[in-house]
Formats: C-alpha cells, structure tokens, sequence
C-alpha cells in the first residue's frame, strides 16, 4: 500500500498534495569518478568455466594420470601398436575439451541475450545499463518483478513491497518505505519505486550466492555423483589386482621383461573405465548445445538431468496456456451506473499504476484516460490479495475510491453478479469487478465494503502451441498441473480448450495439512485462486509423494515455487526474479520449446546409463582376468593393444553414437545399482568364458609361437561376447542400431583377414579346431549371459 503524498509538500493554492522531487541520479561527470575509484558492481559473474578449467578438468584427471604414466612406459618397453591406448586418451581429453567448450561459448552469449538491464537515473534521464555497470550511489528504479541486484537505500516507493523470503526465509512481503533499507537478491512483488545503491560488487550482501548459483557445473547430480561412486570401488579393486599382476608377470613367471611388462599394462589399461567420464561430459555438453540453438538457458548443467526424472510438471496458465496480452471484449455496467462514467473510472485506474500487468494493460487500450481525474492515493496490484486500487479527486471535486479484481473475493457468495461471473467464467473468459470502496484505501477492511459497478470481460489469448506440448507431456507419462491465480472455472475451460481434462479447484478451499493436500493435487488437474505462498505448499505436497517436480512461471508470483520445484523453468519475457532462480529459461518465451528440453535431459540421462553399463563390464571383466591370471599363474593372455582394439570397436565407437541417440524413456533413480546389476554379471561370464578358451589354447598350442595363438583364440572368444554385450545394449533395435552393431563386427572381421592388420594387431587364428572352440564357448557364454540378463531384470528390479 502507498501514499503518494508520503512527505509531499501541501500546495497553497491547491488542497490535494504535490510528489516530491524525483531523486536525479548521478551526473556522467559523477559515474567517471566512481569508476576511476572502482566503485562499480564489478562482480565477476560467470555462466561457465573459463578455458583454463575446462582443459585442466578433462585433463588432469586420476585416471589419466594412472594410464599417462602406463602409456610413457609402454612407449619404451613395447611396439608403438601397443601404446595406442595413450593416443585415444589424447583424442578423447580433446574431443572433451572441444565440446565442453562450445558449450560454454554457446551458453555465454545465451547468458548475455538473457541478462538483466536495471533501470538507473543518470544525468536526470532513466537508462537501461547491465548490472556490471552500476556505480555506488546510482539512483534505481524498480517495479513489479524487478530484482534488487545491489543493496541500497530506497529514496522512492509508490506501494512498494519486496520478498525478501530468499534471503531471510519469511514469507510475507516486507512494504518499503524511504530510507529503509533493500537487500540485493530480494525482489519486488508490488508497487514501485527507486533506490539509491550504498553496496555494490563483492560488498553486496548477495553477491558471492550469485555467483555460485549462475556457474557452470557439472557437480550435484545423481548420474555425476553415481559414476564417482563406481570410480571409487574401481580404484579400490584396481590398486590391489594390478599390484598381484604384475609381481605375477615379473616375478613368478621367467620371462622376457619387457613382453612382461607390456602384458602387465595389457591387464591394469582396461580396468579404467576412463570414456565414462569423457562420455559424459560431451553428452551434457552436446545438450547444452542443442538447446542453445533453441534459445533455451540452461543456467545449472544438471537441470538437463533433473528433466529427465520430471513426472509432474506444473504450469502458470498466464505465459504458458495463454499469452502474456488480453483484450476486454465487453463491459457489463451493474447498480445503474452509465458506460462512460465507469470507463472514465477505468481509464483513472489504468493511468494510476505505472507498470500495469497485462489485465490493466487491456483496460487501458480500451478505456484510455481522460486526465480530469486526479489520483490522490494508489494501491497496486498484488496476487496475494487478488485486486488493486486508487482514490480519486474527480473532476467536478468529488473524491471515490475504487477497486478493481477478482470478483470472488471482491464480492459475496449470494451476489447476483458473482452468479454472472461463473457463467462467464464457464466460457474460459476472465471476469474483473470494478466496485466502489465504501472505506478509506489504507482501511485493511477495504474489500469488506464495496458497492459492485461494472463486470469487465477480457478474453485471453491462448497459446497455438499448447495443445501439441500437452499432449506430448501425456503421452511421455508426465502429468501436468495448471497452477493459476485466476478463477478456478475460468482456468479450468481454458485448460479444456486446450486438451487438459480434469477436475477444477478452489484453491481457497484446499486442506492446509501437507498429506491432505498432496491427496487432493494428485485427484485435481486444475487449480484458481492460487497464493504465491500456495503455489510453494503445493510443490512441496508433491514432492513429498516422491514426485520430481517442474514448475514453469513468468511472474513474481511463481517464483518461491520456481526456487522449491526440482527444476524451475522461466520465459525469458518473464519477470527478473524468475529468471534469477529458474534453473532454466526459455528466451523466446516458447512454451513449445519444452517437450525438446524434457527430450534432451532423458537423452542425456537414459543413454549415459546404457553406455555406462558397457564400460563396467570391461572393467569387471578386466579385473577378474587379472584375478585369474595371478591364481593360476600364467601369462596375462593380451597385450595393450588386443585391448585397445576390442575397445575401440566394442564398446568406445558404439557409445559415442549410443550416447547421442534420441531417448524418451523418463530416468528412473538408482543409477548405480541399475548400472552394476548388468556389468557384473556381463563381466564375470566374459572373463570366465574367455580364461577358458585361454587355457584350453594353452594346451592346445606348442612352440615358440603358442602364445600369440593363445592370444588369438582368448581374444576371438571375449570379442564375440563383447559384441553380445553390445548387442543387448543397443536394444531396440533400429535400422542405424544394427548396421552400427554389424559395422563393428566387420571390422574385426577386417583384422582377421588382412595380413598386415594380423601383422600390427598381433592376432592370428592358427588351425581351425581353436578357434572354432573359441566360437563355440562364445555363443554358449553369450546364451548364459542372456538368460541372465533378463533374470537380473526380473529379480532385482529397480
């Protein structure tokens, strides 16, 4: 609420109260000064890593130190074929870098289209700046969904009120009058007016929370924190088997050194599951980047993930089912009064509030302002109490108070014209009450006591692309919630008319008790009269039933939602505030753009899993080989390179194309366990299969050439489950997923039969016996592994 004549002076010549002066602002004399000084809102906010944190995170990694010094070995102990794993570590770390870098490029000049330009007064005229611009003592102004970027002290306030809840946790609005003191991160709900900046850069009681809040990052996610866990256990298993192998290789067997120590290498290289990582940095880059092109913000890296487990995401009808413009189509005078006095009154009340939202905006085009009526007192819009107001001097001397809002709060249950308001509300139109105040403005009872003068209808306009993006939520199994402070009728017909059936509810009549109205929010689709305060109650409902929430908003009033849903989505047209929490914004306010947000976090999650289980099982078996090995004491059958090429063909190029393939089925949680139930049984049936036709090879071969026989047959064997492996993974089948599945086969096929690839890889199946041994444990390993699968599926489902 707000006084204009608030330490106004009284005219002499006129009885009604004249504004004070308006705080000027600095001269351009004066801003040169400060910034010489270096008193500027210098805070270096960044939207991403620079390039010297990127290239040191994707190169100065636990793993890639563990294979760079194997790799500087293996170069002088062993042909150079054998030191190919260090050569796709290089063109892994860089492809991760390339990626990762883009990513930032595309998401820093987002960041820049989607910043906020405070309003300042400099030289007597307001100006647009970015916040990086703002001096100390820079007179700001502010309005409805602004936020306070730094701190200051307010010289101006027209109504104002601001939430501070984000940074103190009280829920209410706080009314700011001249001299109190704003709060950099708090935002203004209510009113207007100006501040004079005391706080700026670091000083700034919010500006290192910004700072961490707007960087680019990779942390607090499952899929991250899940495959740190499995490093962990990797490492553990690692440090003690490649320990055992190589006193086995070195010690226990007398053999040639350096065919020892390249087999040692041969055995600890693949234990590292090294692409996880790299894959899915890229994966997540790559998404960034998708989106980017979009024009969707992805403020927090993890928000593509957290879309992925989205099972319910609720909508702001205002922005999302509709557009932000309306248009009054009729005028419905009540008590008598005559059209042209009450559009007089509207034009009043239109021109009494500085920054009108989209309903006064229509009333505004339609009834414009005569300017014979004087406003002595305003009070603005506010979606708690659902209507604004003035007092007026008008123009033959009389003074009104009026209010304009929501008709069913305005009114009785048992009014005649709250009975029109349904019928109209029924049609999907919205319905304001124009109704003069039987009290003074500053009286709180002011709504208790009013006289009903005319119905204004405004027709919103609906979205052309919201049927289609609700219809796809549907078919994905994501509910969808409409979540609106206008009359529950109204918002329920504009959610039929766009294909969202259900039931419409009063929020005014909702249970308080969390469990109850969980109970009610899962029954209901459609939810009016809803309080910003509710909004937050109805999110935290939801998630208390193990739902992942989305909210999606524009206004002030979404925004403690926006900060408590799982992700928060904002349209770049939106409010300052909600941009400032939303983890991701859609700049040009598509509401379209969501169904290929939702479809790349679950391409991003849901592929990063299938691939992941690729890589475990090569470190299973990896480990258990090399466990096998130190038992029985024998030669390591493989050397690094055999390795590097079952990789390369079995498991790094079909990841690569698997990790960037569409992917709509939702992420379910559990990363590690669904990831490990399928790795360990995969790898220990390999590892098995393939020590078996080892040392069947081994007493099946004699000579100084045996080995390299021994080595062929194990490799053929643990090559065709590999391929099993990843013909499972690639499940469903598509044409492009078996002709990848077939290309990988024939090029093995490829080495086998070209003499001077037999020659570089080492492998040549002598005899046919063996090798027909090799196949046939294979296809037996590959028919367990199978049964297995779908066993593990059934008996420990997640």
């Amino acid at each position: 609420m707000s006084h204009t004549d608030a330490g106004a002076e009284l005219d002499p010549v006129h009885p009604l109260p004249v504004p004070p002066a308006r705080a000027p602002g600095l001269t351009h004399a004066e801003v040169a000064e400060r910034l010489a000084r270096g008193e500027v809102n210098d805070v270096p906010v960044r939207s991403s890593r620079s390039l010297a944190e990127i290239v040191r995170a994707n190169v100065f990694t636990r793993f890639n130190a563990i294979i760079g010094v194997l790799w500087l070995i293996t170069l002088f102990v062993a042909p150079i074929q054998d030191s190919l794993f260090g050569f796709v570590i290089i063109a892994n770390t860089g492809i991760g870098i390339i990626q990762e870098w883009r990513a930032k490029k595309t998401l820093d000049s987002l960041a820049v289209i989607g910043e906020s330009r405070p309003t300042v007064r400099r030289d007597g005229a307001a100006t647009e700046i970015a916040t990086s611009e703002i001096v100390l003592d820079d007179v700001l102004e502010i309005g409805p969904g602004d936020k306070i970027v730094v701190d200051g002290t307010c010289v101006e306030a027209d109504g104002l009120e601001i939430d501070e809840s984000l940074l103190t946790g009280e829920a209410d609005p706080v009314v700011k009058h001249p001299g109190d003191q704003v709060m950099s991160g708090s935002f203004v709900v209510a009113g207007g007016g100006a501040f004079r900046a005391v706080k700026v850069g670091h000083k700034a009681y919010a500006a290192q929370l910004a700072e961490e809040a707007s960087r680019f990052t990779l942390v607090h996610s499952e899929l991250r924190t899940g495959i740190s866990t499995i490093l962990k256990y990797v490492t553990w298993m690692m440090v003690p088997t490649a320990l055992g192998l190589v006193v086995s290789q070195l010690v226990a067997k007398d053999d040639d050194l350096k065919d020892s120590v390249a087999r040692t290498i041969g055995g600890i290289v693949p234990m590292v599951p090294e692409g996880l990582v790299l894959l899915t940095s890229v994966a997540f880059a790559i998404g960034v980047i998708r989106l980017g092109r979009k024009q969707c913000l992805v403020q927090e890296l993890p928000a593509i993930e957290g879309l992925a487990r989205i099972d319910t995401v609720c909508l702001d009808k205002t922005g999302t089912l509709t557009e932000g413009g309306m248009d009054v189509t009729e005028l419905r005078t009540l008590d008598g009064r005559p059209e042209p006095y009450v559009r007089q009154v509207l034009g009043a009340l239109g021109e009494s509030d500085p920054r009108p939202n989209a309903s006064l905006q229509a009333i505004i085009d339609a009834c414009p302002d005569t300017e014979e009526w004087r406003c002595v007192e305003s009070l603005p819009f506010s979606s708690a109490r659902k209507y604004s107001g003035a007092s007026f001097s008008e123009s033959d001397g009389e003074s009104s108070t009026w209010l304009l809002g929501a008709p069913d709060v305005l009114l009785p249950e048992d009014s005649p014209a709250l009975a029109e308001t349904v019928r109209l509300n029924e049609q999907g139109l919205r319905v304001l009450l124009l109704a003069r105040a039987g009290r003074e403005l500053d009286d709180p009872a002011v709504a208790s006591d009013v006289t009903p003068a005319a119905l204004v209808v405004l027709e919103q306009r609906l979205r052309p692309d919201a049927a289609d993006t609700l219809r796809y939520f549907a078919d994905q199994d994501v509910h969808a919630k409409v979540i609106s402070g206008d009359n529950a009728v109204s918002v329920g017909a504009v959610a039929a008319k766009v294909g969202l059936t259900g039931a419409a509810v009063d929020a005014r009549r909702l249970p308080a008790e969390r469990d109850e109205l969980a109970r009610e929010l899962d029954e209901a689709t459609v939810f009016g009269r809803v309080t910003p305060q509710q909004k937050r109650d109805m999110v935290g409902a939801l998630q208390s039933r193990g739902h992942t929430v989305a909210m999606t908003g524009d206004g002030v009033n979404d925004v403690l939602a926006l900060k408590d849903a799982d992700i928060g989505v904002s349209m770049g047209s939106g409010s300052e505030a909600t941009r400032a929490v939303a983890q991701i914004v859609l700049l040009n306010n598509s509401f379209s753009v969501l169904p290929s947000v939702v479809a790349e976090g679950r391409r991003v999650i849901g592929n990063i899993t299938r691939v992941a289980t690729l890589f475990l099982v090569k470190t299973v078996y990896s480990v258990l080989l090399a466990v096998l090995v130190v038992c029985s004491q024998v030669e390591y059958p493989f050397l690094p390179r055999h390795l590097t090429l079952l990789s390369t063909l079995t498991i790094g190029v079909p990841a690569f194309f698997l990790a960037l393939a569409p992917n709509t089925e939702r992420a379910r949680p559990h990363f590690v366990r669904r990831v490990m139930r399928y790795a360990v049984p995969g790898g220990v049936v390999a590892a098995v299969a393939t020590f078996v036709t080892y040392l069947l090879a081994r007493h099946h071969y004699t000579g100084p050439q045996a080995l390299d026989a021994e080595t062929s047959a194990a490799t053929l064997t643990l090559f065709l489950i590999s391929m099993w492996v990843l013909a499972i993974i690639a499940r469903p089948y598509t044409w492009w997923r078996v002709l990848l599945v077939a290309a990988m086969g024939a090029a093995f096929l490829v080495v086998l039969a070209v003499p001077a690839l037999q020659q570089f890889f080492a492998l040549k199946l002598v005899g046919t016996a063996m090798p027909w041994t090799a196949v046939g444990i294979a296809v037996a390993a590959s028919a367990v592994l199978e049964f297995l699968w779908k066993w593990v599926g059934r008996r420990f489902p997640v």
